[in-house]
């Protein structure tokens, strides 16, 4: 008797933590808005022989009108004779699952905003906003059916957002860097 009593509770107590649940998961998921701004500031960034090499880098994020957001960044590496400007956006939107974000980087015979395909050689983007930090992943299939996977976490912090950007190439990280962009 006391044994289904225990049950009873432990099952009430289970069914409301479940019934919870999308509340604390809406909770965790952040405002984008928080994020929205410019950022800048540099690293140095190890080559092929593991020297350093300054690379300037900033970050633009704003909200667009069908309630997903953009990231344009730029980064400038210094190298003997002059430097060289790699330049991003990609624009995303929202997702039937909260706090997750699809990439909107190329058109359907529509003009609709579409992802790219993998299989194609193309890069496979989304994001994920989290609590203070805004991850955004590209993978990428190699020919040999191997993976390259960049993660770019941008985490909020007092003055700008933390910046950590890993490679992981088929299981193993191949480059790591993390850095402080200031909030202009």
């Amino acid at each position: 008797m006391r044994e289904k009593a225990i049950q009873k509770r432990v099952m009430a107590f289970c069914l409301i933590w479940l019934a919870a649940l999308p509340v604390f998961a809406t909770a965790a998921v952040a405002d984008v808005s928080r994020f929205a701004g410019s950022y800048s500031g540099s690293a140095d960034i190890p080559n092929a022989e593991g020297a350093p090499v300054p690379r300037d880098m900033s970050v633009e994020i704003f909200e667009t009108s069908d309630g997903g957001f953009a990231v344009e960044w730029h980064a400038v590496t210094q190298r003997e004779g002059g430097s060289n400007t790699a330049t991003y956006q990609i624009e995303f939107r929202p997702t039937e699952r909260p706090g997750i974000y699809a990439a909107a980087m190329g058109r359907d015979v529509f003009g609709n905003a579409v992802q790219l395909d993998p299989m194609k050689g193309e890069p496979f983007v989304w994001a994920r906003l989290m609590g203070d930090t805004l991850t955004v992943y590209s993978m990428t299939v190699e020919d040999s059916g191997g993976y390259d996977l960049q993660q770019f976490d941008r985490t909020l912090t007092e003055g700008g957002l933390d910046l950590r950007f890993q490679t992981v190439r088929n299981g193993e990280v191949s480059r790591s860097i993390e850095t402080f962009l200031e909030r202009q």
